[in-house]
């Protein structure tokens, strides 16, 4: 396809719908800040608010029949947008591919605890769906509601945003558990608001990445995180927006600093690729023309960059594959079909090009014992590929 018909990706995310403002102006009489602190702020607003395009994805494939998630209307600011069918089916094989190594990870051993970390998670329902499950059959034995603790990290604006609905709705906070403990941070630079939850089986951390480092202290609420259980570390679409050694660094605290070496350790990404070829182009500078600027796809570009960057964090076993991929090998016949009948693709090609340019990349460390990582091993063979 020639570049000029490669589709505009600002198109694609607004379509059938309209955006909406969400920016607030800044009040007089405030301290004065610098204009490297305001360009600084408004680029964080940016990114923050990529989640709010992110919860009206979901709650588009929710509407449309792709998603099972009686949870998404609740983080989901005014009303909704239809997205685009090309849209609503990459959002359902990001979210399908995601949970299926989830669920590897959540059903070896299940008696055993085990620990999520969900970096940038802002309004995610993955918690939520987790904690709603009734059993039913699943692989070798029974997936019930799992034992596991679930950590989610973001900005302090994003984990006020998200304890917003958990605090005044039951259909939430019935699934947190008790004692729950809503509160606010202890950084005193911060505006006051209740921005951290502290429950069982669930904490909200307002925590900024970038703060992070193994010669800094941790944030106090770091307390919470158990560094002996075997845990999952969750990035989608959140560290490629940092430097690309300010994302390293914080991938390697979590997994060389903050865990011991005996401690098993996953780590799955969510993050575009192929930056170079003519759609990669239209697709960096669309996303630039909304301010977003991917810092790091120049230097993880690829599925082999992504498999290299696994390794050098620390990461014995590595997988990935393409959106595109994904789709494939991924989905089984039966649900493929389901899937394809409930909206008509007319962009077939277009599909194809958006697909190969996101992936889903994974990488593991210890647990070979109890076969923590034996599931993603078998993804890995079976899906691999571009």
């Amino acid at each position: 396809m020639a570049a000029p018909h490669i589709p505009n990706l600002n198109t694609l995310r607004n379509a059938r719908g309209t955006s909406r403002g969400r920016g607030r102006g800044q009040g007089s009489g405030g301290p004065s800040i610098t204009s490297y602190e305001e360009d600084k702020i408004a680029k964080d607003k940016i990114v923050q608010q990529t989640d709010q395009d992110a919860s009206v994805s979901r709650l588009s494939a929710v509407e449309a029949g792709y998603l099972d998630d009686p949870f998404a209307k609740y983080f989901v600011s005014g009303e909704g947008q239809r997205r685009l069918p090309i849209i609503n089916r990459g959002t359902y094989v990001r979210t399908k591919a995601i949970d299926n190594l989830v669920d590897e990870f959540l059903s070896k051993n299940p008696a055993q605890r085990k620990q999520i970390i969900s970096l940038g998670a802002g309004s995610d329902t993955r918690f939520f769906r987790l904690m709603s499950r009734r059993p039913v059959p699943h692989g070798r034995g029974i997936q019930e509601c799992p034992n596991v603790i679930y950590h989610e990290i973001d900005f302090q604006a994003n984990t006020i945003q998200k304890l917003h609905p958990i605090k005044k709705l039951s259909e939430l906070c019935s699934h947190v558990g008790t004692p729950m403990t809503i509160s606010h941070s202890t950084n005193p630079s911060e505006v006051y608001n209740d921005d951290t939850l502290h429950a069982d089986q669930y904490h909200v951390h307002p925590v900024d990445l970038r703060n992070l480092g193994p010669s800094r202290p941790a944030p106090r609420s770091f307390d919470f995180i158990d560094n002996a259980l075997p845990t999952l570390i969750i990035s989608e679409c959140c560290l490629c927006y940092l430097p690309p050694a300010a994302a390293d660094t914080v991938a390697l605290y979590f997994t060389r600093h903050l865990f011991p070496d005996s401690t098993p350790v996953g780590l799955i990404l969510y993050e575009p690729i192929h930056p170079n070829d003519p759609f990669g182009k239209t697709m960096v500078s669309n996303l630039a023309a909304r301010g977003i600027v991917l810092q790091t796809l120049k230097r993880y570009g690829s599925l082999e960059a992504q498999a290299a960057r696994m390794k050098s964090y620390g990461l014995e076993g590595t997988g990935g594959a393409s959106v595109k991929n994904l789709w494939d090998k991924g989905v089984e016949g039966n649900e493929k079909e389901r899937v394809a009948g409930l909206e008509m693709v007319d962009e077939v090609e277009e599909w194809e090009l958006l697909a190969g340019h996101y992936c889903v990349a994974w990488g593991w460390r210890g647990g070979p014992e109890d076969g923590v990582w034996d599931g993603w091993q078998s993804m890995a063979e079976q899906l691999g590929g571009n």
